[in-house]
This record gives structure tokens, sequence and C-alpha cells, in this order.
């Protein structure tokens, strides 16, 4: 009767310790989890065709968050931000947006005969964008209307123009509001793979 009393606390001694170390291992895994999804990382879904044929709606991408935490957003990024109000998102959504980066802190801006121009300058954009898509003013930059960017502010864009809600309808977007840069593509697997690198020639 001893033996099997002490046999059955062992046993039971065994099954606590391998519940603690599975606790434990639970409660490490989703501290990583959570640092990484706070600080590092984070997944977001494209909703809508605003970056079609780039990102089809459905796609699934990882947000870098390090990146302008060190730096700034490069002209060509493709970015993932807190909607501005003007955008009218559903009243307590909190939606987000993804676009690109195409007008940087200081710069002049405007749109005219389907082309932006930074600084004056025609932006080349041949590297996302077909011959045949319009790029139309918007209510923001209509009648060949010049904006200047603050210290902190961005001017950005969906790579589906006609149908792409951004800076050209509701203006620029601040550095605040911007969650992170996305880079990688992790679904469909078919599409899996770092983002391209997009260089202009100013």
């Amino acid at each position: 009767m001893v033996i099997m009393a002490k046999f059955m606390l062992v046993i039971l001694k065994s099954f606590s310790t391998l519940v603690l170390d599975f606790i434990e291992t639970i409660v490490i895994g989703l501290s990583l989890f959570l640092v990484v999804y706070l600080f590092l990382l984070q997944p977001h879904q494209v909703n809508g065709k605003s970056m079609f044929p780039n990102f089809e709606s459905g796609d699934y991408l990882l947000t870098d968050k390090v990146s302008y935490r060190v730096g700034t957003p490069q002209r060509g990024d493709v970015v993932v931000f807190h909607a501005p109000p003007a955008a009218n998102c559903p009243e307590g959504t909190g939606c987000d947006f993804i676009k690109r980066v195409i007008g940087l802190p200081g710069e002049t801006v405007r749109v005219n005969d389907s082309t932006i121009f930074v600084n004056n300058q025609p932006v080349d954009e041949s590297q996302y964008l077909a011959d045949t898509v319009v790029t139309d003013a918007g209510n923001f930059t209509a009648n060949n209307r010049t904006i200047t960017l603050g210290p902190d502010e961005y001017f950005v864009s969906g790579d589906n123009r006609p149908h792409s809600s951004d800076s050209r309808a509701w203006g620029p977007i601040s550095s605040e509001s911007i969650v992170g840069r996305a880079f990688v593509r992790y679904w469909p697997v078919s599409t899996l793979g770092a983002l391209p690198k997009v260089t202009y020639a100013f």
C-alpha cells in the first residue's frame, strides 16, 4: 500500500511538472508572439482592388514595423497606414489602407495629363503601372493644383488609379499614421516572396 502511494505521488509530481512545463512553453510562446506582433512584424490582408494588379484582394502581407523607427519611408515603398478621417471609413472599424509612397516630406506634388509630377519632374511609374492606366487628379489635386508636403507628410496612391481612394482625393498622410512597410507576400503561396524594390531617376 505504501509502495502504491509512493508510486502515485511520483506519477502526480511528473504530471504536475509536465503541465507546468507546457504552461511555461505556452506563456513564452505567446509573449514572443506579442513582442513580434506589436513591435516587429504584423500580418495584413489586402481588401479591395486599389492596388490591382500588383496586389489582389485577399493577398496576405507581412508589414515591417521596425524600418521606419530607424529610417523614413522612401518613394516607391508600399506602406500600411491608418486611414485618415477624410477617407470616410465606417465608424468603429479602424481600417488600415495599403498604398504606394509617391511624394516625400517637403516635396511639391501635382497631377497633370495623367502624370504625377514631384518637384516639377514627371514620376516614371512604369515599373508598377501599365501604360494604359489613367491617373486622374482627384478632388485634392484638381485644377492642376500644386501641393507642398509638410515635414512629416507623404503623398500616397494606389496602383489601380481609377479605383483607389488616396492622396489625390483626401490629401497627404502623416508619418504618425504609418503602421509599417509591406515587404513580404506570403499568401497565396504561388506569389510567396519579397516585394520588388522600386527605383526612380530622382
